[in-house]
């Protein structure tokens, strides 16, 4: 692991869990795999109100891992929620998403990092774009579903928008405004706000262990307002006007 200098700290991987004790170990592995030596970087675990030994493995493991971090929610609060807290509490410019069941592999994580560097300030967002899928076959019905009426509607031009696998700069995520499932919509709210996206394909896993606790749209009518809401806000969106300070 690398140093606990955390003044230095380049990039955060963010990971949401709920009741994910089995999966955390292992993970944390395979995430220093992929990133010692590259960046100087902190791993946030968010526990979003877990009632299985969550917590207890994350305490286990933070003894040994000077740079891994745990945030705890006192009850779940949703993904989106926990992808908040853990933006608000990174020390690093870069931001980096995955999930906490193992289906995300950490190994693509340089990629997608790398990919949000290449592209300059001009990129705000790196989503992984999952091929392979693992699911079950009524979840990838379920996701090209929901994920062609999003297209359609919000025209953001991505694929699979519910991949966990991304990358995006802390100050871009905190411009957007918040809202419950907006880690579902973060290529369109990246777009609205002047950014280009960068593409990176990334394979799917089985789940490691355990059950799902996060859908995507698992909820028809929500998915549907969400879509709608995120609509009129793009359409309300106005430009920045040009600031200049007057001087004497």
């Amino acid at each position: 692991m690398p140093s606990s200098d955390t003044s230095a700290v380049a990039v955060s991987i963010i990971v949401p869990v709920r009741n994910e004790a089995e999966n955390v170990k292992p993970l944390i592995a395979e995430i220093a795999a992929a990133l010692d030596g590259r960046w100087n970087y902190e791993i946030i675990y968010v526990d979003d109100g877990s009632t299985d030994a969550t917590a207890e493995r994350l305490a286990t493991e933070m003894e040994r891992c000077a740079n891994l971090r745990q945030i705890r929610h006192a009850a779940s609060a949703g993904q989106s929620a926990a992808v908040r807290s853990g933006v608000r509490a990174a020390r690093g410019a870069i931001t980096a998403t995955l999930d906490g069941d193992g289906q995300n592999d950490p190994a693509f994580l340089p990629h997608l990092i790398a990919a949000l560097e290449n592209g300059g300030e001009r990129v705000g967002l790196a989503a992984g774009q999952r091929v392979g899928r693992r699911d079950t076959g009524f979840k990838r019905i379920q996701s090209r579903i929901a994920n062609g009426v999003r297209k359609s509607i919000l025209r953001d031009g991505t694929r699979d928008t519910g991949c966990g696998l991304k990358a995006f700069r802390r100050e871009v995520f905190l411009m957007m405004p918040y809202f419950d499932g907006l880690h579902r919509f973060l290529p369109a709210l990246v777009r609205r706000e002047g950014y280009e996206i960068a593409y990176v394909e990334v394979v799917d896993r089985p789940r490691r262990s355990g059950m799902s606790n996060y859908g995507f749209f698992d909820r028809l009518w929500i998915g549907i307002m969400d879509i709608a809401g995120v609509w009129w806000l793009i359409r309300r969106k106005k430009p920045t006007p040009d600031v200049t300070e007057v001087t004497l």
